[in-house]
């Protein structure tokens, strides 16, 4: 346990990573979960969806677990600005390429009744670079969240209860240097087992994050502080074993972003987002899965914005070209269609390898004001790759 434990922290710790899904949220965490659109909240997949998506499912799961997991995450970012302003006139791919995201994950069954699992993965982020191309304004960002989650599930006849306690690590970095912080956090989740039906519920409290010296908002000559929160979450899935090879959950997860310090200060508003996954087992080794999600883009349109006003970002007065600038082309978590594929494969009695693709289609979002217009597109495909012990 202590190895496996110092493992977790090596690889939260040793991430770096930016990008973005629903918001700048992951779908879900773990190849199956992924495979299937991030579900995950009523049925368990493997020990790192069940911390994750809702640790209640916990109990769910037979004996005792190890998951090592990655993701190769290929986010294709594109900006197109057309200005009569100091921003010019380019249009570049970011060269931002990919990302390796690594999740870990444990559960330990005490007895009949309590299970104790705990989890480290990559959860959010998102960022660009268009340094060195030559444009009048260069923007180079990055945001990352990492999570260390230790979680109890109690089970009580056909209802589980799952408590985590989540520490965060996020660190940011909008071309002044790296800021980095901590926080600390609670989800809180409830399954309900009747017959080939299982329900569940999960909340995620706020978390917030205070990044010292991060960004010269007024350009007055001093890097500001910025307040990055966490939104709440709530969820609710339902999964149900339609036959003895196939299995179906959807869910719908509200992501509270314009109450989440940060997000609200660049006009984020909330959003209510939809996941649908199945998986087929074909054979006793081998299972497919398939899933959708979607959420919608987050980052709200200001056509006709006046380019000469201004705009306060948390007691900071910023001029508002520079502003919308800054939320369009520097953070582009737009994207809202998923799809996603995959594969399970029992190798013994003991190891599993499960292995999934995610492609989120490209979309665009393009302001237009008196003096041009401002536009970026992002599209995304992943590949999930996970071993699974069982002991």
């Amino acid at each position: 346990m202590k190895k496996i434990s110092k493992i977790i922290l090596v690889a939260m710790l040793a991430s770096n990573f930016a990008y973005a899904t629903n918001g700048d949220n992951m779908i879900g965490v773990g190849p199956t979960s992924r495979a299937m659109g991030g579900i995950g909240i009523a049925k368990a997949q493997d020990s790192i969806s069940s911390v994750f998506a809702n640790p209640a499912t916990l109990t769910q799961i037979d004996g005792d677990q190890f998951n090592f997991a990655g993701t190769y995450f290929m986010p294709t970012v594109k900006a197109d600005v057309k200005t009569a302003t100091p921003l010019g006139t380019w249009k570049h791919k970011s060269q931002d390429a990919a990302y390796a995201i690594p999740a870990i994950g444990l559960s330990h069954k005490i007895n009949d009744k309590y299970v104790f699992g705990i989890g480290a993965y990559g959860v959010s982020g998102m960022g660009v670079d268009y340094r060195n191309i030559d444009t009048a304004a260069q923007m180079n960002t990055k945001l990352s969240v990492m999570k260390f989650v230790p979680a109890l599930a109690y089970k009580n006849g056909a209802f589980s209860y799952g408590l985590g306690l989540d520490i965060d690590y996020q660190a940011a970095d909008f071309g002044a240097g790296l800021s980095h912080n901590y926080a600390l956090g609670a989800r809180l989740g409830a399954n309900y087992e009747y017959g080939k039906w299982n329900f569940g519920l999960v909340y995620v409290t706020p978390q917030n994050v205070k990044h010292e010296r991060v960004y010269d908002f007024d350009t007055n000559g001093t890097f500001d502080d910025l307040k990055l929160e966490n939104p709440a979450q709530y969820g609710f899935g339902i999964s149900h074993k339609c036959t003895d090879k196939l299995t179906s959950s959807v869910e719908i997860k509200y992501l509270d972003w314009e109450n989440a310090d940060g997000y609200k200060d660049f006009d984020w508003e909330s959003q209510v987002v939809y996941a649908f996954g199945l998986n087929y087992k074909a054979t006793d080794k081998f299972s497919l899965r398939a899933g959708w999600n979607y959420g919608k883009n987050p980052v709200k349109k200001h056509d006709n914005f006046n380019m000469m006003g201004n705009t306060v970002v948390q007691g900071k007065t910023m001029n508002t070209l520079n502003y919308e600038y800054f939320r369009v082309i520097g953070f582009p978590a737009i994207v809202e269609n998923h799809i996603t594929f995959g594969f399970g494969y029992e190798m013994s009695q003991r190891v599993s390898l499960n292995m999934g693709y995610k492609h989120a289609f490209e979309k665009t979002l393009k302001e237009n004001f008196a003096a041009g217009s401002i536009e970026s597109k992002l599209s995304e495909d992943a590949v999930d790759f996970g071993l699974t012990f069982k002991f």
